[in-house]
Formats: structure tokens, sequence, C-alpha cells
């Protein structure tokens, strides 16, 4: 067993490892798909069937070192290797799904770009991590539906330099204000239990409405590393390791904090436990070392590009994160962070909402151009473009599509 940590010593290691600084060239994107029948989309993936083909795909990386992996519903998330640049990270995706999909399609499945399922949710990879959420949150249709029936888009960028434009400070705001329009822009989730749910992305308000002190947006102003030093350590402990086959469920009201000072008597947290819990902090905005962008719904064929290329050239292009800084700014509120309504009607309301609108069109249109002046396929430019077309200047996101199919659907 490792030595026990202070609390000191776990401020100290999350202030030094949340940001990395360095100018930026690494991009990265983790994209989850639901699991289907290609012959009969209704019928449910069980355990058997999910392990037999998914499971062999996870052992080794794939040719482009992307790397499988399953979500509690049996959910296929591809991992990207840290790609340099955007063109690279994309080539290297396309082929590595390339393989996926050849793998799946010999067992009659292949996998979609959905933000919630409509088939219920059940829990098809046993893991005492997914048995411990499962009894640690009180919302079980919130648990149950994010852990079992839900897909997203993560880009990974890095932090950022120490200082400038391009700075790890300046990126870490430029997320947050950027964070409402990239929910707004892709929300492809309006229904739950194949009913409209009232909110174009269903799976973010999912999240909301599950344990806030590790769901919600980290407060703005001040250090952000002292920031996300207080969001850690005041969080909730979901995973309490203990050796198979004892439960994890945690002791009831544990916070990483309470748990240095001595308030839980079975043992005190290790540099184990602390790293661990960092992956079970579930924020729009999370800092690994690199920022992680968790607020994008999962999308259709190959539209995972336009979130990935638009996030790429927001961050990445001076002009162009100036420009988003700008076009964000009636966004936001006096501690530098969009408020707590911004997300909400972002979730509820997506693109019909006239600030949120604003805002992504002039995102879309500096992303644009930086693309234009980058060195990246047309084919990627294409595709930002005709998102564009489609849904941003028409007021629209893909969760739009899906009403207008499901109300076609409906006997008059």
């Amino acid at each position: 067993m490792s030595a026990e940590l202070s609390e000191a010593e776990a401020e100290t290691y999350i202030g030094e490892h949340c940001f990395t600084a360095g100018r930026p060239h690494l991009v990265g994107v983790e994209l989850e798909w639901l699991l289907r029948f290609a012959g009969d989309a209704a019928a449910p993936v069980g355990s058997e069937v999910s392990e037999s083909v998914v499971v062999p795909l996870e052992a080794d990386p794939l040719p482009r070192g992307g790397r499988v992996t399953r979500e509690p519903g049996g959910q296929v998330e591809l991992s990207s290797h840290p790609a340099e640049g955007l063109a690279a990270c994309v080539a290297d995706v396309r082929s590595d799904l390339a393989v996926i999909a050849a793998a799946l399609a010999g067992h009659g499945l292949v996998i979609e770009g959905g933000g919630v399922d409509h088939r219920p949710p059940v829990i098809v990879v046993d893991d005492p991590r997914y048995r411990a959420m499962e009894a640690y949150y009180t919302d079980k249709q919130a648990a149950y539906t994010l852990m079992c029936g839900t897909a997203s888009i993560q880009v990974n960028l890095d932090a950022g330099e120490e200082d400038g434009v391009l700075g790890w400070r300046r990126r870490w705001a430029l997320a947050h204000r950027l964070g409402p329009v990239l929910n707004a822009s892709f929300a492809n989730s309006p229904t739950l239990e194949g009913r409209p749910s009232g909110w174009k992305s269903t799976r973010q308000t999912m999240w909301w409405r599950l344990d806030r002190t590790r769901t919600r947006p980290v407060e703005g102003g001040g250090d952000p590393r002292a920031a996300w030093t207080r969001y850690a350590l005041d969080a909730g402990v979901l995973c309490f390791r203990r050796e198979v086959p004892e439960p994890w469920d945690p002791p009831p009201g544990l916070t990483f904090r309470s748990w240095l000072r001595g308030a839980c008597a079975e043992r005190g947290p290790t540099m184990d436990d602390l790293r661990y819990h960092l992956g079970t902090l579930f924020p729009p905005v999370r800092p690994r070392g690199w920022l992680e962008l968790r607020m994008i719904d999962a999308q259709p064929g190959e539209d995972w590009t336009v979130p990935l290329a638009l996030a790429w050239a927001l961050f990445d292009d001076p002009a162009a994160s100036v420009a988003a800084w700008e076009a964000t700014e009636p966004l936001i509120d006096g501690g530098g962070h969009p408020p707590w309504q911004v997300w909400e009607r972002a979730a509820r309301d997506g693109l019909a909402d006239p600030a949120l609108r604003a805002a992504a069109e002039a995102c879309f249109a500096a992303a644009g151009a930086a693309l234009d002046r980058a060195d990246v396929p047309a084919r990627v430019r294409t595709a930002v473009r005709g998102f564009a077309a489609r849904y941003v200047e028409r007021g629209r996101c893909p969760a739009d599509d899906r009403l207008a199919a499901a109300s076609q659907e409906v006997p008059s």
C-alpha cells in the first residue's frame, strides 16, 4: 500500500499537474459511439456479444495509435493518439475507425453517432467502478442514462503557453466561454426514453442532474490552478477502491478533502487514490495537463470532424482565438465565465437562443478562415462549412433534425 497523502501534498500535486505549459501543437479526440445491430436498431447488444466482439479490439493499440474501450452500456469509445496538428489527427482517427467498423461488420454490428440511446439503459460491462457509480448517484434515471445510453465527443487540446493569446490561463477561460456555444451548436440528444425531453442536449442535462460537486463548470475568476484544486478536493469521493470482491462504495458524504483530514477510519488516501479521484470528476472543461472539452454530443457519420476542427482552429490560430473571445463576450458574467443560466440555455434551446446563435456564427466564420490558412484537408473545411450552412446559419442544431424526424413518425 502506498504512503498516506497529506492535504498539502494533494494541493501541490493538483496544482502542478492540471496545466502543462508549452506551445500548443498536439490535438486528440475521444469518440463515443452507440453500438447497434445493423438490421435491428432497437435490439439490445448484450454483454456476451459486447465482450466477444469489442474486447478483442481493446487488447492493443489500433494501427494509427488509437485505443478502444467500452463504456458501461457497451458504447464503443475510440481515444486517438495525440497528433501533431488537426490533419494528422483526422487521418489517424479515420484509419482507426475503419478498422473498428470492419471488425464490427463481421458480426452484423455498426456504430452510431447519437447523443442519447432510445433503448432502455442496461449495464453490460461489469466493473467495480461502475457498480460504485451506480450506487453513488441518487438520481438513478440520470445515472443509468449517462452510464449506459449516451455518447459524446471529447476534444483534447494542449493547455497552452505560459502567457499571451495562446497562454494556458486565457485558453482555460476561452474553453469556458466557448463551452455553451459548442454544446448548443452540436446538441444532438433531444429525446429521453424515446420522447422529446424539452432539451436539445438531454445528455448534458443529465450531467447537471447528477452530483454537481463533480459535474458543474469550475467557477471563474482568480487563479485557475487554485480554482481546480478547490474543485477537485471538495468533490465527493465516488470510488473507494478496495480489494476484489469488496465493493468500492465510499462512506456517505466523504469528500476528498475530508478524507485527507481523517474523516474515514478505514484508511487514509494515497497518491494513487488522488489520481483515480481526478479521473472521476466530470466538469464540461477538465484540466489533465491538457484541456478536455467534454460538452459535445456525439455526431452522425463524419460530422465528428466538425467540432474537432472548430475547437482546434479557435484555440490554436491566434486570430481565430481573438475572434472567438470577442464573440463570446456577451455571454460572460463579472467572473469571466458564462453564468449558469447560459449553460442551461445552451442545453435547452441550442441555437434557437439568439445570443448563442450570434456567438456560434462568429466562431464558425473565424474557424473557417483559420482552416483556410492552415494545412487542412479540403474535406474537413467542406464539412465545417456544410455544418454551418445546415445548422448554424439557420439557428438550428442536429437535435432539430431528430425532433423533426420524430414528429413525422408520430401518427396524426
